[in-house]
């Protein structure tokens, strides 16, 4: 019989995991970035990378669906903004193969 798969806390959701394999993802991105950018794009892609996993992390904490739903819609929007911050981040030179494909 197969296992039991019951949800019992963020960390077992693919969507929570997937985000923090982003996350590490985005700090080796970004640690080839120009020094003169830690304090600047750098920092902006981090923080909305962390603020997805972040987000999920605490609307499933509040255990009500309605607020839950709140933090996934923070969370997609941290999404849109750091695929913003990385096509700036492209068109400025610092990262290569975003096409419009990959977007």
């Amino acid at each position: 019989m197969e296992e039991d798969k019951k949800i019992k806390s963020f960390q077992d959701l693919q969507i929570w995991q997937r985000s923090i394999r982003l996350v590490e993802q985005i700090y080796q991105l970004t640690s080839s970035f120009p020094k003169d950018e830690k304090f600047g794009i750098v920092l902006q892609i981090r923080r909305s990378a962390v603020s997805i996993p972040s987000n999920i992390a605490e609307g499933f904490g509040r255990w009500g669906n309605k607020e839950f739903r709140h933090f996934l819609y923070i969370s997609l929007g941290s999404s849109a903004e750091l695929i913003t911050q990385l096509v700036i981040s492209s068109n400025l030179g610092y990262i290569e193969g975003l096409d419009k494909e990959n977007r």
